[in-house]
């Protein structure tokens, strides 16, 4: 037995997932390299001219509208997949496969990797290349209108992974938060500013409903800060990769969140007015409500929503007497 342990805590053996990924970095992910053999006939290295030249010879080019800035860096793309905790047992939906970089470290670690991109031409010129591996399956797919708890309602663990556009972040994350049943947890890339957002603590200038949602039902944490650099066409500010996972012990039962949102966008809706005005102003609650709502909470009328931590937000919206679905 002690022989067996002297193996076992010497020179850690390989598992399946971590050969497929060291064979994935030194065949594809090499930094310079020009290309692959490992998977079609094309694998975008580092630079940035190489991306260019694959859009190119597809009559692509970056769309602003859609806020694409491709990740271009294979060494980053595998490093946020061990930031991600993906494992060989998972399944991964990727939002915004792009050129497919993170798409194919994904797949070296997951057994599954569905990989959702809005722009039909990507989609094309992936496919056109043969640029995935066989456990990818990629959709041509708005994350914003495809059913995601249908994809992420598949036997075993499933991940979401995502380099998110600055326009859709938001928007994004709000559905992600509905999926916090289905989802071991997932990992986002977004522009420093939206992170900040997320993240953002009671009397800073970024609090507001993005982070107080948040709060209710997940934790947190910023992995990795990513260079302009890193990206192509290179944005004009920096990015942050996080890690949400849901609470154990989130602090509103399921089906809460909708009615609970309600009063959180309300509180923020008008940032420089007393809380107890700006929830008069939504005309989803009288004044007397609103009144007796924040005395049960102990807060002060003329308290601003920006000052106050998310359980006291949560005990006013508790306080307040329920809006009808059917009410805007």
């Amino acid at each position: 037995m002690h022989g067996q342990r002297g193996n076992d805590c010497g020179r850690r053996q390989p598992t399946p997932g971590s050969r497929r990924l060291a064979r994935a970095r030194s065949q594809c992910l090499l930094p310079g390299s020009r290309r692959c053999r490992t998977v079609g006939s094309w694998c975008p290295g580092v630079s940035a001219a190489e991306v260019r030249r694959f859009l190119e010879r597809h009559g692509l080019r970056a769309n602003r509208d859609l806020g694409q800035n491709f990740l271009c860096d294979p060494e980053l793309a595998g490093r946020l997949v061990e930031l991600a905790g993906v494992t060989v047992d998972d399944t991964v939906l990727e939002i915004g496969a792009g050129l497919g970089i993170l798409t194919r470290a994904l797949a070296a670690r997951a057994a599954r990797v569905v990989a959702l991109e809005v722009d039909s031409g990507i989609v094309a010129a992936l496919r056109a290349e043969g640029a995935l591996p066989a456990n990818v399956e990629l959709r041509h797919a708005d994350a914003l209108t495809e059913d995601l708890a249908g994809l992420a309602s598949v036997r075993g663990p499933v991940r979401l992974v995502a380099n998110l556009p600055y326009a859709v972040s938001a928007p994004l994350l709000r559905r992600l938060l509905d999926l916090r049943g289905l989802l071991v947890d997932w990992s986002v890339m977004l522009q420093r500013e939206v992170a900040a957002r997320l993240m953002a603590r009671p009397g800073s200038r970024d609090y507001g409903s993005l982070a107080v949602l948040h709060r209710f039902t997940t934790d947190v944490s910023q992995e990795l800060r990513v260079s302009p650099g890193r990206f192509f066409p290179r944005p004009k500010v920096q990015s942050s990769f996080l890690r949400i996972r849901p609470l154990p012990e989130p602090w509103i039962a399921p089906g809460e969140l909708a009615a609970v949102e309600r009063v959180v966008r309300a509180a923020f809706g008008q940032r420089r007015k007393q809380l107890a005005n700006a929830l008069r102003g939504s005309q989803l609650w009288t004044g007397e409500s609103v009144a007796l709502a924040l005395r049960a909470a102990g807060v002060d009328v003329r308290a601003r929503a920006e000052s106050l931590d998310a359980r006291t937000l949560l005990e006013i919206a508790r306080s307040l007497p329920p809006v009808p679905q059917t009410v805007p």
